[in-house]
C-alpha cells in the first residue's frame, strides 16, 4: 500500500484497554514493570500441573473482576466460572470500561475477536485433573467466545481466530478489517491462555521449554548465547478499536494507532521455525508498508523472539532482511524475557509493551542478555531501558506451523 492510499483511509484508533498478565493486571503496573526489567517468572513447585518436578514458569497472581456494570455476572457468578472464561472476561470488561463507550451505544454494533488456541483441550486437561471424563466423553457445547459475549452483553459478530503463537495478533487484525468494512463501529480484539498440564508436557518433551534449574528470573533468555527455551506463561490482553472518526466525535481518549499489518505463513514445520527469513520478513515489510511508513520511520521493534535457538537467530535475519540498513540502528527487545511467553496472549500483550514505549518514550529492555548472540546482530536493549523517541512501532509474532504476523503500532496524533 502506498503512503497515499494510507493516509486516505480512516485509521484505527485504540481506545480502550483491559489486561491480566504476570507484570500486573493494569496498563500503568505493566509498564512500570517492563520498563523496570522485572521478571513475572518464579519456580512451579513439584506436583503443580501434574508435574514432578519442579518447572519454571510465568503465572498470573490473581484475576480481577469485571467493573461494575461491565458484566452480567454477580461476584459470586463471576468467580464460578472457568479459569479460561475468568481469564479472557476479566480483560474484555476492562476493556470495555476503559473505552467509556457511552450507555445508548447499540451492543450489535461491537464485535468481538478473541484468539485462543486449544479451548476444549484446556477444558478437558483440568476436568481430567479433577477426575472428570470430558477427555473420553467430549461434550463441546457453546464456544468460549460465544459465552464471553453472552457475560459482557455484546451481541456483534463473535469469532475465535487460532494461530498459535500469534493469535491474538490475528484478532487484532480481523477487528480491524471489520470496522474498515463497516461491519462494527466498535470491536473488542485481543486474547489470553493459561498454563495447563498438557501444554507444558507438550512444550517440554517438544525440548521448546527451557531446562535452566538455577534463578528462575533468568531462564528466559532471549537473543543470549546460552538460550535454551522459552519460559511459558498466561495472560494477554484485550483492546476496543474504534475508527478514527467515531473516535473523535465521541470524545473518546485515542491511546494508540493500529497502523499496519501484515502476514505470511512457512509451512515448513510444525514445530520448528523456518531458518530462512524471507516469508517472516515479508510479514515485516507488508505491515510497513500498510501502514505507510518506510524502514527509516520505525522507533522500535518488539521481537518475537521467544528465547529458543533456532526461533530467535531465524527472527533476527527476518528483522535484518526487512529493515536492511536500518536495522543497524532500530532498537530491539523481546519482553518475553520478563513476561515468558503468553502464547495465544502473546501478540496482544506485546502490544502493550509497544504502547509503553510510545507512551514513556523509553525502549523496554531484553532482560537476561548477559552475552548477545552473533548470530542475532540487531540493536538490542540489554537489562535497563533505553530512553528514545517513539512514535512507530513494530511488534512481530511468529506461531508455531509458520503463521508470520507483524503489527505496526503507532502514537495517537
Amino acid at each position: 500500500m502506498t503512503n497515499a492510499t494510507a493516509a486516505a483511509r480512516d485509521s484505527i484508533m485504540i481506545t480502550g484497554i483491559g489486561a491480566v498478565s504476570p507484570l500486573g493486571s493494569s496498563v500503568a503496573e505493566i509498564t512500570a514493570n517492563l520498563l523496570a526489567g522485572a521478571s513475572g517468572v518464579r519456580s512451579i513447585p513439584p506436583h503443580a500441573f501434574a508435574r514432578e518436578t519442579r518447572q519454571f514458569a510465568a503465572p498470573l497472581t490473581g484475576i480481577p473482576p469485571p467493573p461494575a456494570g461491565t458484566c452480567h455476572l454477580d461476584a459470586a457468578a463471576f468467580a464460578a466460572l472457568p479459569r479460561l472464561d475468568r481469564l479472557c472476561l476479566s480483560p474484555i470488561t476492562h476493556a470495555l470500561a476503559d473505552a467509556g463507550l457511552p450507555v445508548d451505544f447499540p451492543r450489535t454494533r461491537i464485535g468481538l475477536v478473541l484468539g485462543q488456541g486449544a479451548e476444549h483441550l484446556k477444558v478437558w486437561d483440568f476436568d481430567f485433573l479433577d477426575h472428570g471424563t470430558l477427555v473420553f466423553e467430549p461434550r463441546q457445547g457453546r464456544s468460549l467466545v460465544h459465552r464471553l459475549a453472552e457475560h459482557a452483553g455484546i451481541a456483534g459478530p463473535a469469532v475465535t481466530t487460532a494461530a498459535a503463537c500469534a493469535s491474538s495478533g490475528y484478532a487484532m487484525a480481523l477487528g480491524r478489517t471489520w470496522l474498515e468494512a463497516g461491519w462494527v463501529d466498535a470491536c473488542i480484539v485481543g486474547g489470553c491462555d493459561i498454563l495447563s498440564p498438557t501444554a507444558l508436557a507438550a512444550f517440554y518433551n517438544l525440548r521448546a521449554l527451557s531446562r535452566r534449574g538455577d534463578d528462575p528470573t533468568k531462564s528466559s533468555r532471549p537473543f543470549d548465547r546460552d538460550r535454551d527455551g522459552f519460559v511459558m506463561g498466561e495472560g494477554g490482553a484485550f483492546f476496543m478499536l474504534e475508527r478514527r472518526a467515531d473516535a473523535a466525535r465521541r470524545g473518546a481518549r485515542m491511546v494508540g494507532e493500529l497502523a499496519g499489518v501484515g502476514m505470511s505463513s512457512d509451512a515448513s514445520h510444525m514445530v520448528t521455525p523456518c531458518i530462512d527469513p524471507q516469508n517472516a520478513a515479508r510479514a515485516i515489510v507488508m505491515a510497513l508498508e500498510d501502514a505507510g511508513v518506510g524502514p527509516d520511520e520505525v522507533d522500535y521493534v518488539n521481537a518475537h523472539a521467544a528465547g529458543t535457538p533456532v526461533g530467535d537467530a531465524a527472527e533476527a535475519g527476518a528483522i535484518r532482511l526487512a529493515l536492511d540498513t536500518a536495522a543497524d540502528r532500530v532498537p530491539v527487545s523481546s519482553t518475553k524475557s520478563m513476561s515468558g511467553h503468553l502464547v495465544s496472549g502473546a501478540a496482544a500483550f506485546e502490544a502493550i509493551a509497544c504502547l509503553a514505549a510510545i507512551e514513556r518514550q523509553a525502549i523496554p529492555p531484553t532482560v537476561n542478555l548477559d552475552h548477545p548472540d552473533e548470530n542475532c546482530p540487531l540493536d538490542h536493549v540489554p537489562h535497563v531501558a533505553r530512553p528514545a523517541r517513539v512514535r512507530v512501532t513494530a511488534s512481530n509474532s511468529f506461531g508455531f506451523g509458520g503463521s508470520n504476523l507483524c503489527l505496526v503500532i503507532r502514537a495517537a496524533s
